[in-house]
């Protein structure tokens, strides 16, 4: 089943435009949004665009790598920086189980497959301190230019964690196997 390449590429390059110009949460979303603009494609498609594009999947919906998400109204940017900045620290007290310094990183434990959303928030939220980020699927390595400057976003972070007395998620626990029964 070979598509024409001359349709993926117009479609993808569809897709990279409308990233720029809006969030898509869904590749339902972005379907209807090709659909509009006279690209049919089924779902496999898209996968396999999304695939090729790069694209990551976060908070704000999907991105082109190393991109900041678009705006999400006209309203001005220090009321845009400060959402980002909320939303941040919101998934931060959901996801973030531990903050830890080491040297001049700052790692930060999830649970696992939470840790690229987390990631690409605090990217697109300029967390003060935060030269960078790398992201596996349950830690986060946060670079700051000095030891000093990540125990003190170590210090931050930690406090941000959970307010006093909210419960912690469960930690991820394999299941053991139920012992086997001897047949008789």
């Amino acid at each position: 089943m070979n598509e024409n390449s001359g349709t993926a590429r117009r479609r993808r390059e569809a897709i990279r435009r409308l990233l720029q110009e809006r969030t898509v949460r869904s590749q339902t979303e972005l379907g209807r949004l090709l659909r509009a603009e006279g690209l049919d494609a089924a779902q496999p498609t898209l996968s396999r665009d999304i695939h090729e594009l790069g694209l990551v999947k976060g908070p704000e919906g999907y991105q082109l790598p190393g991109a900041s998400p678009p705006p999400a109204s006209p309203e001005g940017e220090s009321s845009v920086a400060g959402r980002r900045l909320e939303n941040v620290l919101r998934l931060i007290r959901r996801y973030v189980l531990s903050v830890e310094p080491a040297g001049s990183l700052v790692v930060l434990r999830t649970p696992p497959a939470d840790a690229q959303p987390v990631a690409l928030a605090i990217d697109g939220g300029s967390v003060e301190g935060v030269v960078g980020t790398l992201a596996g699927d349950d830690t986060i390595f946060l670079a700051a230019r000095s030891e000093a400057q990540a125990r003190e976003l170590a210090r931050r972070l930690g406090e941000s964690l959970r307010p006093t007395g909210t419960p912690r998620p469960a930690r991820f626990a394999p299941r053991r196997p139920a012992p086997r029964r001897r047949r008789a």
